[in-house]
């Protein structure tokens, strides 16, 4: 059942790079027809489905190509690090497992963004944007966590999914060992996390992710898969009230920060005066260099609206 998944891990896919829309042409265009103009991709299942499952089609990869993957013992792994700079399973595996999902006929919407890899600009526009189906949304689940047994309840260290949620999920499923997890970083659902009640990352089984090292464990993604594929959707609890702050400290305002859960402008300044150099740090981790930190600030362009609107025509 993983042979499509290996095929898929094949492709080296930077935002930007033709790999990447030569992936989006194969695998996803298929069942999801074309993007909008940020590059993300929406297919529903069902008639207003409350649940919401997202991933992302970029990797960081430095450069774009096709690449080689070994399997040994169940576990994917680069079989070259000379040519390869990571895996890819963030967040391939996600984006796997919707596709299978989608086949099967698990009512959801199905999201799969651009540019998560270079600060969620697929996500977070899309959020802006407002679409209908955010107005019946409970959920936004997505498919883009480390190891075997996470349910993340909180992003940056601020709450994004209730601890009832990530039970419920747990029962849903039938996989106790999946627990509440406080420890996200962030991903594509935070930027949801403003306007969606429940906003939560899931591990699917890989390691060691944005590294030469990076492996999935196939076997794992598999098992997942089944258990998506027969939960009880029914037992999903909503609990958590989008319009308020709470942190990892227990710390409560209200309103929610922001629009798409951003801090407010005047206090990401403050953060970023205060602390240059972890932000710095983030923005590297997060794929920029300085070269495409400026450029991005300079022109404010955007790929996919640039490049992508005339060959998605072809």
């Amino acid at each position: 059942m993983t042979n499509k998944l290996i095929e898929m891990l094949r492709y080296m896919r930077p935002e930007g790079s033709d790999t990447q829309l030569d992936f989006c042409d194969e695998f996803l265009q298929p069942t999801f027809g074309h993007p909008d103009a940020l590059g993300n991709y929406t297919v529903q299942v069902g008639v207003n489905p409350r649940l919401c499952f997202t991933a992302h089609h970029d990797t960081v990869h430095r450069t774009g190509g096709m690449q080689a993957v070994v399997v040994s013992n169940g576990v994917a792994s680069v079989a070259d690090a000379s040519t390869s700079s990571c895996l890819g399973a963030d967040c391939t595996t996600g984006i796997w497992l919707m596709l299978n999902m989608i086949e099967a006929g698990v009512h959801g919407t199905y999201v799969v963004h651009a540019a998560e890899e270079v600060g969620c600009k697929g996500s977070s526009g899309l959020v802006y944007d407002n679409p209908e189906w955010l107005d019946y949304t409970d959920a936004v689940i997505s498919f883009d966590r480390k190891g075997t047994d996470s349910v993340i309840t909180h992003q940056m260290g601020i709450r994004t999914a209730s601890d009832e949620f990530a039970r419920s999920f747990a029962d849903a499923l039938n996989l106790p060992q999946l627990k509440a997890d406080t420890n996200g970083s962030y991903t594509d659902s935070n930027e949801y996390a403003a306007v969606v009640s429940e906003c939560t990352n899931i591990s699917v089984g890989y390691y060691n992710q944005h590294s030469v090292a990076e492996t999935q464990d196939l076997e794992f993604a598999e098992v997942l898969l089944k258990h998506l594929l027969e939960a009880d959707w029914s037992k999903i609890v909503i609990s958590r009230d989008h319009t308020i702050y709470e942190d990892s400290w227990g710390y409560y305002d209200k309103p929610m920060y922001g629009y798409g859960n951003k801090l407010e402008i005047p206090d990401m300044v403050s953060v970023i005066e205060d602390n240059p150099d972890a932000v710095a740090s983030l923005l590297e981790s997060l794929g920029y260099t300085y070269e495409s930190l400026r450029d991005d600030i300079d022109s404010g362009d955007n790929f996919y609206t640039n490049n992508y609107a005339s060959r998605r025509m072809m």
